[in-house]
């Protein structure tokens, strides 16, 4: 089997069967993201202790790429420090932009390439919106803490 087909079979995957998608009973954070030119709904949910991300879902609707992305998203970033967090949001989201991506640390690596299933979108521009719709939801929620946030991209 080549990447392409391996990685549209993880997007799939994560699209029909989400991990972490529920809504939060108690976050100490969260915020919405949508999308208006597809339509495509996320709310991001986290539990941050100290400078930890000791837990984080997500809830909404939208398309496979959406659902998948914030899905990964939401596994590579359980357990993450904030800086950490920061860091694989920068190099993701330079990724699927086609920006020069920054190296990420050793550490991070394995996490990085978890996300690797997406960086197909930046062939498509208005896809991109929808790979980085729960990660501008992820950026909201922090700046934002248990106010919530509306962030669109458009």
């Amino acid at each position: 089997m080549e990447s392409r087909e391996l990685y549209q079979d993880i997007i799939l995957d994560h699209g029909r069967k989400p991990r972490n998608f529920h809504k939060m009973e108690h976050p100490s954070h969260f915020a919405n993201g949508h999308n208006p030119l597809c339509g495509d709904r996320v709310t991001v949910f986290l539990e941050i202790e100290g400078d930890k991300i000791k837990d984080v879902s997500f809830e909404g609707r939208g398309c496979a790429i959406s659902t998948a992305s914030a899905s990964l998203m939401t596994e590579v970033l359980k357990g993450k420090t904030l800086a950490e967090a920061d860091e694989l949001f920068k190099a993701f989201h330079a990724e699927v932009t086609g920006g020069a991506v920054p190296a990420v640390g050793e550490k991070l690596q394995d996490d990085f390439e978890r996300l690797a299933p997406l960086e197909g979108v930046k062939a498509y521009p208005t896809r991109v919106k929808c790979a980085t719709l729960a990660w501008h939801a992820f950026e909201a929620a922090l700046k934002n803490g248990a106010t919530g946030a509306t962030v669109k991209t458009e």
